[in-house]
């Protein structure tokens, strides 16, 4: 391991270098065109969780998109790992990462006899950062509140949601304009029927007596949260259905919560104008689910981010 510095280390295109000596040409493909995917995980106690999930996850955005990067899944984990462990002492106290896998198709060359750009094929990079728990210790507190805008989300027809891109736009867009309503919201898009469907980086869960409702995998990207709060679920003996969700279902819910990689689990005050059940959060639903969660991890997920309460 190299010597410890005060800057964070990343992994890219096969060296483990500062972050600030990461350099992607403006001619890459990925800052052009979006062409490119990733995955993101977090650490609990500074351990990665569920990598091979989100290892395997990333691969098969590769192959939907026809992008081999020279690497077995097993190597990069070993170098997910690597960066974690080369950042280790940057870490304070109950604190934690998000850690990224990045690909870009790279730098497709003109070939004219004047391009100074060689066809160099993918990009690569591994890297981490804190994890804002300062700016989200609220939602604990007051729950989250969902703004649905207009914006619908891309169809599966168009382009699978199951794959994760640098292209997050349709998104973007639709929580531009749900932040123009509410600058604390977050957007929940429908999806090309009127359902409810994803946000940017995170799943959507509805309770109704006792009942837990989440939108049909083939219109999402199925977040490891996710699956985890569904496996959680269960484990407490919760039904847990994967369905259409419209906005009757969200507003007349006993509780709604979100999942995100680092949320894991937040619960939901309002959606649009319709508060939801008795406004309290978390409901018991989501307190038992975050209970699990949290022993399953071994981190108090819910204090980790109320202790950074300003």
């Amino acid at each position: 391991m190299a010597e410890r510095s005060n800057q964070r280390i990343a992994y890219f295109n096969g060296k483990y270098v500062p972050e600030g000596e990461v350099r992607v040409p403006f001619r890459d493909r990925s800052f052009q065109y979006g062409d490119g995917c990733f995955d993101m995980t977090r650490t609990f106690a500074g351990k990665p969780f569920r990598v091979k999930e989100h290892i395997d996850r990333f691969y098969r955005s590769l192959a939907y998109l026809g992008i081999d990067i020279g690497l077995t899944p097993g190597e990069l984990t070993e170098i997910t790992h690597e960066v974690v462990a080369r950042n280790q002492h940057l870490l304070g106290p109950n604190d934690d990462w998000w850690v990224g896998q990045r690909v870009s198709r790279g730098i497709k060359s003109v070939g004219e006899g004047l391009d100074p750009w060689e066809d160099m094929g993918p990009s690569i990079i591994v890297d981490c950062m804190p994890l804002p728990f300062a700016a989200r210790a609220k939602h604990y507190r007051d729950g989250i509140r969902v703004v649905v805008p207009s914006v619908r989300r891309t169809p599966p027809s168009s382009l699978s949601p199951r794959v994760k891109t640098h292209n997050y736009l349709n998104m973007i867009m639709g929580d531009l304009e749900a932040r123009e309503r509410d600058p604390e919201a977050w957007a929940v898009l429908l999806d090309e029927h009127g359902n409810l469907c994803e946000g940017i980086g995170s799943n959507i869960f509805v309770v109704k007596d006792g009942r837990i409702s989440t939108p049909q995998g083939r219109y999402v990207l199925e977040g490891i949260s996710r699956q985890t709060v569904i496996e959680l679920a269960r484990a407490e003996g919760f039904e847990v259905i994967e369905r259409d969700i419209d906005l009757y279902d969200a507003y007349t819910a006993d509780e709604v919560f979100l999942t995100s990689t680092s949320l894991c689990l937040c619960p939901v005050s309002k959606v649009n104008h319709a508060t939801i059940g008795d406004g309290k959060v978390p409901g018991p639903v989501a307190s038992r689910i975050l209970r699990a969660y949290s022993a399953h991890v071994g981190v108090d997920i819910v204090k980790q981010y109320l202790d950074r309460l300003q």
